[in-house]
């Protein structure tokens, strides 16, 4: 009866502790299931001692050091050894100034570092190192990298995010990286992996820090971080011996208890125990538990029981590695016994290395007695000490050479971490729902929303998502008013956001869950969580919720990642490492349809430097301080990626509005690629042009001209004797240069709707007098290649009485809009304000006035800033598409615009054999010295460049893609071009050639 009140105590303590340690409601509780692991029957059969794999093999003169160090020891300095005791390098001088005391007095025989910084604990190391009569250990715990103590150091995932990752390659890179920098930081022992089981959704202190709640999953990803860390020399340690996954407590505060019977814990808990020791785990950490069905005592802590460290840890499973207590001063421990007595304690029951001690020389004191009293043997010291200077050995601390810190926080920040970071969440993030497929969102001319809930930063997925379309923020104070603003859009994108730290809450709050039950009530939803997946947990149903994307966490590259998966840049490929109520469960996640749009990544995963490309930036400061241009736009693709995309300068020389990689520039004569070229190739795709076609053909006003009989091929490549160019608008202006009231109206009128700039309308017939003068122009006397505007000129014509559509909504229509190049258009200052539009010049000789938002080509103005060869504005990720359309061959977003065919057809060179470098509409690179590339890129190179200082050129050899955008001509459109006579461009398109990594 006394055990039955027991048990019930224990259950209603439980309870409450359960209840305390999470902010969820009764009613969302009872919906909180455990996985169930009645029928997991799978036993893993451990290999013979003698079959193990190892990292660190002994040796004879490895024997030799060991006994002649232990030899020359004195006992004090043998007891010192078993003591690893905390150290922080964000202390002060009477922190430091102990643990030499403690160093030099007590011959201590390591140092967990803890918070502080690189540097900092670098040269912390090297000063206690140099105290130490033998060299010390340094320990970490570097679950997630070195960030998990320390500042200026790169985080990597979590292991909740690795444990979806299916290809554990990846994990063992993270594992190699984590070994670099610890090696590099003159760190033995890295506290990780993590192996406990998670199997417990409400667990307060493991919960991210595992893989997830399959035990074959967990060891699987742990054996490769493993692997990756001990391949460089460091020690890994796995924790939470015998397995801290199904707790309800925190060992920090308490002693958890774990009250499974002995052959469920043989079965899961010590799964990954059996497997790692077989794979060369060297080292584990035993943690403060309460596991009755292995220690008969009552609560009495794991780290301290004999029957576990060393009955079924040592004996059973036979482990030989180094043995950690858990931190000595947590109070799943500290609380059982006093000081001195727990260490003693924790020695007895077999570890080697006491953690974390609170108080050294009182320890030291109590095993000194016990030795003395018979109660620790010789035998007994000797095991720890000298597997301790064996590792010690096997660390290379037998010839210690201090820390070098020049260098030291690039070298631990290598860009070959986040290039694994993208990879990482590219494998990572998990599609949980995806009602009709409506993942990756193919229609781009949809209307969408973005409702952010969660409390922590959303910049980078939002002005990603941004990147592929038209994305619309819409926030309210409550939830009605919030509705109706959605009411117009046809989907809308809830991302919940949570601070990427891990000791930080991840839970909806109450208003959130309401909120997100209401919006996907009345709209249709796709949720993307960007925190732990148990955030989930307390969420109702997602029957109204038509897709669930959980990227895990909130970083970045994360936000950066997830935004691509949305939109088809990259499929989904993850796979959910617990289970979500009887929801979603554990290896759940769906694939998604790769898109092929545009992506986002580091150089070095598509084969190029970061460190050549920062070459960019000197060259744009070079511009800029030269006055070359007041700013600019530079971005660069490869293989399908944007690896460079930076702003650099201002709109004017003024200083005041910095250039953002969404403003948008006047991209001049590149117009005539973006905007008429495609819908020319769609005709020609369709057979209604061939390269024969003849101009009086294709526009009637020609039929009875001297260029009638122009061929489109010749038309196309400026080898047709057409005029360079006529300036138009010069007849339009009085004697005093100023535009005649005959053409121009200062406020639209019937007749004069054409705006060529600020309060200034031409009439709308005057596009007929500029057809006609180029009708009636002279033809060139000599057949040679002549660039002319007058080819896109007419190509408009021919277009907009073909089609029946005017450019503007052609180009919208047929390409703008599918292909997401929301920020491309004639005319922007119908759509977006002003201080978004660098001015492309102060215009004192026909507008008079500083030109901004209006296009700057005069002909182009003259039609209404709707030209055939000038009148786009558009930014540099927008060029980009289009230029990744082209290097397709015509297909973009899973769409096809033209056939590879066409696109070929187009981007030939007909007549180089005569000296004429031109494709049909495509500029192509220069024949001989001179030309619009660096000329270290391929002839099957293409693109354009554009008098306001613009430049987009793709190679389908390299498969780079090129944009320079800026208002090089303002303030004076008529003042030298310096950014041409010094060669910025194309300086800019040699380094990013130069930047190519060569296998």
């Amino acid at each position: 009866m006394k055990n039955l009140f027991k048990l019930l105590f224990l259950s209603i303590v439980l309870t409450i502790v359960t209840n305390c340690s999470s902010t969820k409601t009764k009613s969302q509780e009872k919906t909180i299931l455990k996985p169930d692991f009645a029928s997991d029957e799978e036993v893993y059969v451990p290999h013979l001692k003698s079959e193990r794999k190892t990292f660190f093999k002994g040796t004879p003169a490895e024997d030799k050091w060991v006994d002649s160090v232990y030899f020359e020891m004195p006992f004090n300095e043998r007891v010192g050894q078993l003591f690893m005791v905390a150290a922080y390098s964000n202390k002060d001088t009477i922190h430091f100034n102990a643990l030499d005391k403690l160093i030099k007095n007590y011959k201590i025989g390591g140092l967990i570092f803890f918070q502080g910084g690189p540097v900092r604990q670098a040269r912390l190391t090297n000063r206690f190192q140099s105290h130490a009569k033998i060299p010390l250990f340094i320990g970490n715990d570097a679950e997630w990298g070195l960030s998990m103590r320390l500042d200026s150091t790169y985080r990597f995932p979590w292991n909740m995010t690795l444990g979806a990752i299916k290809d554990l390659k990846l994990i063992e890179k993270v594992g190699v990286q984590m070994g670099k920098e610890s090696k590099r930081m003159g760190i033995q022992f890295n506290f990780a992996p993590v192996l406990d089981i998670n199997t417990n959704p409400l667990n307060p202190i493991i919960g991210n820090r595992s893989f997830g709640e399959d035990k074959k999953n967990v060891t699987d990803r742990a054996i490769a971080l493993m692997n990756g860390v001990q391949s460089q020399g460091v020690f890994s340690t796995g924790k939470h011996f015998p397995g801290h996954g199904d707790t309800a407590t925190d060992s920090h505060h308490t002693l958890p208890t774990v009250s499974f019977s002995k052959e469920r814990i043989e079965n899961v808990e010590l799964y990954p125990y059996k497997r790692m020791f077989d794979e060369g785990l060297e080292s584990v950490m035993v943690a403060h538990l309460n596991v009755p069905s292995l220690e008969p005592r009552e609560n009495y802590p794991t780290s301290i029981s004999y029957a576990v460290v060393t009955d079924l840890l040592q004996k059973e499973l036979g482990f030989e590695g180094l043995i950690f207590t858990d931190a000595l001063n947590m109070k799943g421990a500290a609380n059982f016994k006093k000081p001195g007595d727990i260490d003693l304690e924790a020695f007895l029951a077999g570890n080697d290395i006491l953690l974390f001690p609170e108080n050294v020389p009182v320890a030291v004191d109590k095993i000194t007695d016990a030795y003395q009293c018979g109660i620790i043997s010789e035998d007994r010291l000797a095991q720890s000490v000298k597997k301790i200077l064996h590792y010690k050995y096997k660390a290379g601390l037998n010839k210690y050479h201090p820390i070098d810190t020049k260098n030291l926080i690039n070298d631990i920040n290598p860009i070959a971490n986040t290039s694994l970071q993208y990879e990482l969440f590219e494998n990572a993030i998990t599609v949980l729902k995806n009602k009709h497929d409506i993942l990756p969102i193919k229609d781009l001319e949809q209307k969408i929303a973005y409702v952010k809930l969660g409390d922590d930063t959303n910049t980078t997925f939002v002005s990603t998502i941004k990147k592929y379309t038209d994305v619309t923020e819409v926030t309210a104070d409550n939830i009605d008013t919030l509705n109706v603003r959605l009411q117009k859009f046809d989907w809308v994108i809830v991302g919940f956001h949570k601070s990427d730290k891990a000791w930080k809450k991840h839970d909806f709050t109450e208003t959130e869950l309401t909120w997100l039950n209401e919006i996907a009530k009345n709209n249709k939803v796709i949720l993307d969580v960007f925190a732990k997946p148990y955030s989930l947990l307390p969420v109702k149903s997602f029957d109204d919720i038509e897709s669930v994307v959980i990227t895990y966490q909130n970083g970045d590259v994360a936000q950066e990642v997830s935004a691509e998966l949305l939109f088809g840049a990259i499929e989904a490929k993850g796979k959910l490492p617990v289970s979500i109520n009887d929801f979603f469960h554990v290896n759940d996640g769906l694939t998604t349809e790769n898109l092929h749009r545009l992506g986002f990544s580091t150089p070095e995963n598509v084969g190029m430097s970061s460190d050549k490309l920062a070459g960019i930036e000197v060259l744009a400061k070079k511009a800029i301080d030269g006055k070359m241009a007041p700013g600019m736009q530079v971005l660069v693709a490869r293989k399908g990626k944007v690896i460079y995309q930076k702003a650099f300068g201002y709109h004017t020389y003024d200083n005041i509005l910095k250039v953002k990689n969404t403003d948008i520039y006047d991209i001049a004569s590149v117009s005539k690629m973006v905007g008429t070229l495609p819908n020319v190739m769609q005709q020609y795709d369709k057979g209604k042009l061939n390269l024969d076609t003849k101009l009086g053909d294709m526009v009637h006003q020609f039929k009875e001209s001297d260029k009638k009989d122009i061929p489109f091929k010749d038309f196309m490549s400026h080898y047709a004797r057409l005029q360079p160019w006529i300036p138009f608008y010069k007849e339009t202006l009085d004697s005093l240069k100023m535009p005649m009231d005959k053409y121009y109206k200062k406020v639209m009128t019937d007749g004069f709707t054409k705006q060529v700039a600020q309060d200034l309308f031409i009439r709308d017939d005057y596009q007929d007098t500029i057809m006609a003068k180029i009708v009636n122009s002279k033809l060139l006397d000599k057949k040679e290649y002549k660039y002319s505007d007058f080819t896109f000129i007419i190509l408009k014509k021919y277009l907009e009485h073909t089609t029946g559509e005017k450019l503007d909504a052609l180009a919208a229509s047929h390409f703008f809009k599918p292909l997401g190049m929301s920020n491309t258009l004639y005319n922007p200052l119908q759509k977006f304000d002003i201080n978004t539009i660098p001015p492309t010049e102060i215009d004192n000789y026909f507008r008079h006035s500083v030109i901004q938002g209006y296009v700057h080509d005069m002909e182009a103005a003259m039609e209404g800033g709707v030209g055939g060869h000038a009148g786009l504005f558009s930014n540099s990720m927008d060029l980009a598409k289009m230029m990744q359309l082209y290097l397709n061959k015509g297909a973009y977003g899973n769409r096809t615009y033209f056939s590879p065919q066409t696109f070929d057809t187009f981007n030939t060179c007909y007549f180089c054999a005569e000296g004429n470098r031109r494709g049909l509409g495509f500029d192509k690179p220069q024949l001989g010295k001179e030309g619009p590339t660096c000329g270290c890129v391929s002839m099957s190179s293409f693109g354009h460049t554009g008098f306001t200082g613009t430049m987009a050129w793709a190679d389908p050899e390299s498969e780079i893609i090129f944009i320079f955008l800026s208002n090089r001509t303002f303030p004076d459109s008529t003042a030298p071009n310096k950014l041409s006579k010094e060669n910025i461009r194309e300086d800019i398109q040699k380094v990013i050639q130069e930047a190519i990594l060569r296998q």
